[in-house]
């Protein structure tokens, strides 16, 4: 992967090299053992210099414009001087794990401003959409000197709060439908917005962003505040004419320096990486046990039986982890 030792490439990274900044991201998302060591050296290596990003994360309905409103607002963010790192998940194929990664296809403005940093990342069937590494990729943006990290997910409606775990503002996008959007919109996900934005608030669909805009402000006084003292704003935006973009920001850093004048941004923050410690520990021990021998062998044999009915998925489960035990 990298002829650079860690300290090298830590080195590289901290004076902003972006080369370096790729480089890393492609090794934290390596699943090579040999990778995974550097890339943890990696990690502790720059970890001082993280935390003082905003980070937020966008998610929304697939056709709601979520990559055309990250391009205006970033856009508008590096010429206020700004220097954003987008971390754009795109969706795996659970066919054949091949991934479109097309957001730099998407967003050609932001893909040639030197103050912007793009970098697509499948997947990988990770719940929500969330690329396992993502954590991992903010943090190393962070430390190349990006001091907004945007998370754009693939918006699918499952487990957002993966996402939700990682950053300090959520932004749920929605397109105009009003009622009948608000209806495809799991309660779960309304419940971890700090910021809700109606798109293509313009030309013939206006009249329906304004219902929309009153349907979610309805929908967010009902719902038990998520930190206290902050109350959701609902606004419509116009990522094409760029109405609402400004708002949008100032929602955005309001709701961040709210976190930080109660100190909820600290205890965000810190119960956030204990998350992120048990994922790992979870992620590495099913790695581990994908890897046993014993469970290799079986596995096939096993998972034909849950396959045809003639085993309990619960008793597969036992069965392969009692083997893994018994070599303990």
């Amino acid at each position: 992967m990298t002829e650079t030792a860690p300290s090298e490439l830590a080195d590289a990274l901290l004076a902003g090299d972006r080369r370096a900044l790729a480089r890393s991201i492609t090794l934290v998302e390596s699943t090579r053992a040999d990778h995974r060591a550097e890339a943890v050296a990696l990690l502790d290596a720059v970890l001082p210099a993280t935390g003082k990003a905003v980070r937020v994360g966008i998610t929304g309905t697939p056709g709601a414009g979520k990559s055309t409103f990250v391009e205006e607002l970033g856009t508008r963010l590096t010429g206020e001087g700004h220097r954003l790192a987008v971390l754009a998940i795109d969706p795996s194929s659970r066919r054949s794990g091949g991934s479109i990664l097309g957001d730099k296809t998407r967003m050609e403005r932001l893909a040639r401003d030197p103050q912007a940093f793009i970098r697509p990342s499948p997947s990988g069937g990770a719940l929500g959409g969330v690329a396992r590494r993502t954590r991992e990729a903010g943090l190393l943006c962070e430390a190349a000197g990006f001091d907004v990290v945007v998370v754009e997910t693939v918006g699918v409606g499952q487990s957002e709060v993966a996402v939700a775990d990682m950053v300090d503002c959520f932004v749920l996008l929605a397109a105009p439908g009003g009622g009948d959007e608000l209806q495809g919109i799991k309660r779960g996900i309304m419940e971890l917005a700090d910021v809700v934005v109606v798109n293509k608030a313009d030309g013939d669909l206006q009249p329906a962003a304004t219902r929309a805009v009153a349907d979610y402000q309805h929908a967010v006084h009902l719902l038990r505040p998520k930190h206290p003292g902050w109350q959701v704003p609902v606004l419509p935006v116009s990522a094409l004419t760029g109405t609402g973009v400004d708002e949008t920001w100032t929602a955005i850093e309001g709701c961040v320096d709210h976190l930080r004048e109660t100190g909820d941004l600290t205890k965000l923050r810190s119960s956030q990486a204990v998350a992120w410690m048990w994922d790992e520990i979870r992620e590495t021990l099913l790695d581990s046990f994908r890897r046993d021998p014993s469970v290799a062998a079986r596995w096939p044999e096993i998972e034909t039986a849950v396959r045809d009915g003639r085993l309990s998925p619960a008793s597969a489960a036992r069965t392969l982890l009692g083997d893994e035990e018994d070599r303990s």
